[in-house]
């Protein structure tokens, strides 16, 4: 027992060093702790060491003569009181919150719950004494990791095009990648993948969760999967089955290999909520360790979670060490494998207090405030279900937002909705009525048109309906109210004229993505034309259904995305780091100005009229002899004549035409366009050069 010393509360977490490992634990409502040994497999315990030591909260204990790889878990005493809030249960073997790496899979047995699964309401009251050891991951020790990577490439925000992506779903069928890597970190450090992506025009790649998760029962019942991975296990060791031959490592050369690239890389990480699920969810890490201090409880029934996620539960951030291990969470991914930043899933549970949400809650000015943190990419999807739970524009300075609103409203503009130019406008023009205080910018607003949640694109304008009859529930699950339109056929169809359509309608839909100011960001596989075959909720498809298909390619779709996404790089008008109000340049242009199908300037009543569906927008530069561009819009069915507004602009030229290829024509001030039913075209001009005094 020599080799058994008090250790250290800090850090916590394994810790190797040269004469073997402490381990420091949380939980401030345990009444012991033990630390179990396992060998290499994770199948076979070798030891039981109890931990003796606490301070603040901190169970420690320093173990020599075991190093790297050590496969270990904890039993944690303490009261089975659920009415009060506590489930401790050392028949339990529990994960640790802080381990980096983990070792076998869950099984599914009813072993892995704290009570006797069976019927009943009160079932959970009674304490389960089965060993849930044979059925749960362990942590597995890592050494140091390895020393920071190159530099992150230096890409600001108001040029930044998102690209969001799933490991497996965008490289499983890919051809670009080598069979054997494909699904993992590997396949996404792929040259000729990376290659892809560079010349699509892309800065930043958003990837699906990433960290450990739970594969749910229900869905293994029924021969399905957690595909998307928002149900987490554990916030520091990645997803077992993303890792490469390099293990941990694979992680790091893809982002080694990304960042030489020029890409940046961003992380959905999902700190609201764990897979523990609510009061009849099983026990295998925070549940059992100090369940009333990592989750919320119903402040009159602590024996329920506040299910302000509709998983189940919520991780209770307004607790310290909560908070800490959130934030260290952070910091791994970012020092460790120097990830460029986080979209942080469901962020409105993150900020709130009893009272409610709070945009200036300890987890908001803990990241804003730290040296790592504070200058990366931060993206809060502003949402949560609890009570008030919509809080587009409301998070702080510091944090762009998923920008729903965007996606609504050109969703329904091109879909001939009425009433809709102010609101589409406003939302054109990066919602400077959501972000526009506390000296935010526009890139504050993510806009997106589709993303994993929801149909693709091609769907978006093939179904009328979901399709969600392959997961199992009946297509009662997924949204209703897509706002989308078949265009005159039920999901696929030979009719020309309708296929026609639906590509018009692509290159609407794509073109005002580009077009409108704050941060674009593409679905994967929208470009390509990728279908989910009308499936809104693909969660839980790890098939076909929610890969990208690479097979038949709609190249001339890939190269219209290809041209916006250039057009936005080449013209600063698209991209401005401040936000157009109508501010004027020295050449006494407003920054942004609205005009009418007519060529005048957009009145009162033309703005609310619910029959107008037309809309002119010219955006001029701030800097000298910079192009100006002309945006004209008809989201009607039918043919519209369009006026030129007049202007000192002596020549508009036709950049992009979404329905006649007007491409590359010419008009003046005044002159005549039709621009067809649902169709867009931008015109460029420049303003002829200063006239200089001559004496």
């Amino acid at each position: 027992m020599s080799r058994i010393t008090p250790g250290y509360s800090h850090p916590l977490g394994a810790t190797e060093d040269e004469g073997g490992v402490n381990f420091a634990l949380f939980s401030d409502n345990a009444e012991g702790v033990v630390l179990c040994l396992y060998d290499e497999s994770g199948q076979n315990e070798t030891e039981r060491i109890p931990v003796t030591e606490c301070t603040n909260g901190v169970w420690h204990v320093h173990v020599g003569g075991v190093h790297r790889g050590q496969v270990y878990g904890y039993r944690v005493y303490g009261p089975w009181a659920p009415e009060q809030g506590h489930r401790f249960n050392d028949a339990k073997l529990l994960i640790d919150p802080y381990a980096k790496a983990l070792v076998g899979d869950l099984v599914w047995d009813d072993a892995v719950y704290g009570y006797p699964v069976g019927p009943g309401d009160d079932a959970d009251l009674t304490k389960d004494e089965r060993d849930s050891a044979p059925f749960v991951p362990k942590a597995r020790v890592v050494g140091k990791q390895r020393p920071a990577a190159p530099r992150r490439p230096p890409i600001p925000w108001h040029k930044t095009v998102i690209y969001e992506a799933h490991t497996r779903g965008l490289t499983m069928q890919c051809p670009l990648v080598p069979e054997d890597s494909r699904g993992t970190f590997d396949a996404l450090g792929e040259p000729a993948l990376l290659d892809y992506l560079v010349d699509l025009g892309v800065t930043t790649v958003e990837l699906l969760p990433v960290h450990a998760f739970v594969q749910d029962r229900h869905l293994v019942e029924r021969g399905l999967s957690n595909y998307w991975g928002y149900n987490t296990l554990n916030f520091f060791a990645p997803e077992r089955r993303y890792l490469g031959e390099a293990e941990l490592e694979s992680i790091g050369r893809a982002v080694d290999q990304i960042h030489e690239a020029g890409l940046e890389l961003i992380l959905d990480v999902v700190y609201n909520h764990t897979g523990e699920g609510n009061h009849l969810g099983p026990t295998m890490s925070f549940k059992g360790i100090d369940n009333a201090s990592y989750y919320r409880l119903l402040p009159d029934q602590p024996r329920f979670y506040d299910n302000l996620t509709g998983t189940g539960n919520a991780l209770n951030t307004d607790h310290p060490r909560v908070l800490q291990m959130v934030m260290d969470s952070l910091r791994h991914w970012a020092t460790a494998y120097e990830v460029d930043g986080f979209r942080f899933d469901l962020a409105t549970t993150l900020g709130r207090r009893p009272t409610g949400f709070d945009p200036g809650h300890a987890f908001f000015a803990a990241i804003l405030q730290d040296p790592v943190l504070g200058g990366m990419k931060l993206i809060a999807e502003p949402w949560d279900v609890g009570p008030g739970g919509y809080q587009l524009g409301n998070f702080p300075a510091g944090f762009s937002e998923w920008n729903g609103d965007y996606r609504d409203v050109v969703r329904e503009f091109w879909i001939g909705g009425e009433g809709l130019l102010g609101a589409f406008a406003t939302r054109f023009a990066a919602s400077n009525d959501l972000f526009g205080d506390g000296r935010r910018r526009p890139w504050s607003s993510v806009n997106f048109i589709t993303a994993h949640d929801g149909f693709t694109l091609h769907d978006l304008v093939s179904y009328n309906d979901k399709h969600n009859e392959a997961n199992g529930e009946n297509n009662q699950d997924g949204h209703s109210d897509n706002k989308s339109w078949n265009c005159g056929a039920e999901g696929e169809t030979e009719d020309e004229g309708i296929l026609r359509l639906r590509a018009q309608q692509k290159r609407n839909l794509i073109a005002t993505l580009f077009l409108s100011q704050g941060v674009p960001m593409l679905l994967a596989g929208d470009e390509l034309g990728n279908s989910q075959g009308g499936n809104n909720n693909a969660y839980c498809q790890d098939n076909e259904i929610g890969w990208v298909d690479w097979s038949k390619p709609d190249g001339e779709l890939t190269a219209f995305v290809k041209k916006m996404i250039r057009l936005r790089a080449e013209h600063s008008v698209l991209s401005r780091p401040e936000f157009a109000t109508g501010a004027r340049n020295s050449r006494g242009q407003p920054d942004i100005a609205w005009f009418s199908a007519g060529g005048e300037r957009m009145s009162d009543k033309e703005w609310s009229a619910p029959h107008v569906k037309c809309l002119t927008v010219r955006l001029a530069p701030q800097r000298e002899g910079e192009a100006s561009l002309l945006i004209l819009l008809n989201g009607s069915d039918n043919g519209v004549h369009f006026r030129i507004p007049k202007d000192e602009t002596p020549q508009w030229r036709c950049l992009v035409d979404t329905a006649d290829g007007a491409e590359g024509e010419a008009v003046k001030p005044g002159d005549e366009r039709i621009v067809p039913p649902r169709g867009l075209q931008v015109w460029a001009g420049r303003l002829p050069p200063r006239q200089t005094r001559s004496d």
